[in-house]
């Protein structure tokens, strides 16, 4: 899970230490909130907080970038680090054309996530990427299960607009 997690929180972030201190902020959260609760009800509990942690860092880096732009400061250089998506190896056994094409659907598929509006994001990598059924889901996002098919449709339809010959 901590993988995964961290998969979503990268893609959200795009940073990967703010990445790796929001999932590791929400472990503890979860250990310490949630210990008591049955297992099964862990993994939208655990998303839910997660998107609270990234939602969190997104908003001080806002008025950090605010406050830095008062002071004529700048961006940091790191703030946009390679996606992991194109940092993935693959398998050996592949052939080196497949392995080409592979590499550039998963960059192409990288790239139209992270333009995808946020909860259409949240929405597609909970319920396609983590597995989570509806009903999870709309407890991790925090909104109705309708909201999650709607999100999840336009996300969709986005992704299939945007990839085109990928998808």
């Amino acid at each position: 899970m901590e993988r995964r997690a961290f998969r979503i929180a990268q893609m959200a972030l795009r940073n990967p230490d703010d990445a790796l201190d929001a999932v590791q902020d929400a472990m503890l959260q979860l250990a310490k909130r949630y210990a008591q609760r049955p297992q099964e009800e862990w993994p939208p509990l655990f998303y839910r907080i997660l998107q609270s942690r990234i939602r969190d860092c997104l908003r001080r880096r806002v008025v950090r970038n605010r406050v830095m732009s008062f002071f004529g400061g700048q961006r940091d250089a790191d703030d946009d680090p390679p996606d992991p998506i194109e940092a993935a190896t693959d398998p050996a056994d592949r052939d080196p054309s497949e392995q080409v094409a592979q590499g550039a659907a998963m960059q192409a598929l990288g790239t139209a996530l992270a333009a995808l509006p946020g909860r259409q994001r949240e929405a597609f990598m909970l319920r396609i990427l983590e597995g989570l059924d509806v009903a999870d889901t709309a407890k991790s996002m925090g909104c109705s299960e309708g909201s999650v098919k709607t999100h999840l449709s336009r996300a969709v339809h986005s992704l299939r607009e945007t990839l085109g010959e990928h998808w």
